[in-house]
């Protein structure tokens, strides 16, 4: 059969859904879970805003500290260009197609998250200059989504053509591909910077108004990222027939970037934590609140604690020189570092900005069911279209060593 373009996009339609009876059941539970959150989703749709935990006092949640942190890892993902570009680091060149392919996955999971906190999606269409209402140039959300669509257009652009090439038995002209792989690399830069920039510039939210914001947002992604790549290649190699030559050498690059940035990400949390009780600034009280409680109020603080905990654990096992060799310890502090940065970046982050309000009031917030089943529907999505994602490309991705994706 010749080999063009339509023949290509058949085979990997192809691939994504042929598997194994369990590759089969996994997609089956996924479609389950993304049905159960469409369902509360209509319910949500149908009885309004009311059926979430957000009030007038604290008018975003779950949806947006979900957000926050899937922006991270859809920024995360293509920091493994770097090592694998700027350092030229070889047996990075094989495991950067899987982190095009989370960074698309997360940036449709973000718009979700998005589109579910609108409350009515017909107001989405706002979200987007000229066609919207929203003040652009100075709209910060509106850069936000400018910056999420041209990020996932770069990713598509990149994955599609190093697959193409692959396919057809060629290697990959760097003049077609090498600019937009740059580009990704400050992209992924931005798209969090302006994501920390939507909270820094609410004035009347103190608990945000702080520089290093945007320096945290990127530290984390770049542990986030990492990780998730590293915990997915695992589960690959475990339940796959295919032998992943690159993955070893690799694991090392992906174990000094988690490294650093963690803790680079938990020095910068340390420096903040100072700062605000040391000089009892403005937002001293949304802080204590989070860290301690306020006036017998305490829903976040087992978040934030928890988080802290996770993170330090996972940061001594990366710095104890016995268990550098070990894999099983490896995987566990991946573990411990995605779910404390979902902690920190989430509860720990969004919510305490509310809290209290800028009249002294003190409202907490929780998640209900319903937020609870539709983020995990959405996940659940974002899930989905990564799995399928690799499973479309994994016969491209095992091909000879001579020829390189990257």
């Amino acid at each position: 059969m010749k080999k063009n373009i339509f023949s290509f996009i058949s085979e990997l339609f192809l691939n994504m859904f042929s598997g194994s009876k369990k590759y089969r059941f996994w997609l089956l539970s996924l479609g389950a879970l993304i049905l159960i959150g469409f369902h509360f989703y209509c319910r949500q749709l149908a009885t309004g805003m009311g059926v979430t935990g957000m009030t007038d006092q604290v008018s975003w949640g779950f949806y947006i500290s979900n957000f926050t942190f899937v922006v991270g890892l859809a920024a995360g993902a293509v920091m493994l260009v770097i090592p694998a570009y700027i350092y030229d680091k070889k047996s990075m060149h094989e495991i950067v197609i899987f982190g095009e392919l989370l960074a698309i996955a997360s940036v449709v999971m973000c718009l979700l998250l998005v589109m579910v906190d609108l409350g009515r999606p017909d107001r989405f269409f706002h979200m987007f200059p000229i066609i919207g209402l929203f003040n652009w140039p100075s709209s910060i959300l509106t850069w936000d989504t400018i910056v999420l669509t041209g990020y996932f257009l770069l990713n598509i652009y990149i994955v599609f053509y190093l697959l193409y090439m692959r396919y057809l038995g060629k290697t990959p002209e760097k003049k077609y591909y090498i600019w937009a792989v740059y580009i990704s690399v400050l992209w992924a830069v931005a798209l969090h910077t302006v994501t920390a920039f939507l909270y820094n510039g609410l004035g009347a939210r103190p608990f945000w108004n702080s520089a290093i914001i945007a320096p945290r947002f990127v530290a984390s992604a770049c542990v986030a990222g990492p990780a998730v790549i590293f915990l997915s290649l695992k589960l690959l190699g475990k339940y796959t027939r295919l032998e992943f030559f690159f993955f070893e050498n690799a694991t090392r690059v992906l174990r000094n970037i988690i490294t650093i940035a963690l803790s680079i990400n938990v020095f910068f949390l340390l420096s903040e934590v100072f700062t605000e009780f040391y000089t009892q600034g403005m937002h001293t009280a949304s802080v204590h609140y989070l860290f301690f409680g306020l006036n017998g109020h305490f829903a976040l603080t087992p978040f934030i604690w928890l988080s802290i905990i996770l993170n330090t654990t996972a940061l001594i096992m990366l710095y104890i020189p016995k268990l550098h060799g070990s894999d099983r310890a490896f995987t566990i502090a991946c573990g411990l570092t995605i779910t404390g940065i979902w902690l920190e970046k989430g509860m720990g982050f969004i919510v305490p900005g509310f809290i209290p309000t800028p009249l002294g009031e003190i409202v907490e917030y929780f998640p209900t069911l319903t937020e609870f089943l539709i983020t995990l529907g959405i996940l659940a999505f974002g899930l989905l279209v990564f799995t399928l994602s690799i499973k479309a490309v994994l016969p491209l991705v095992q091909t000879p060593r001579n020829i390189k994706i990257l």
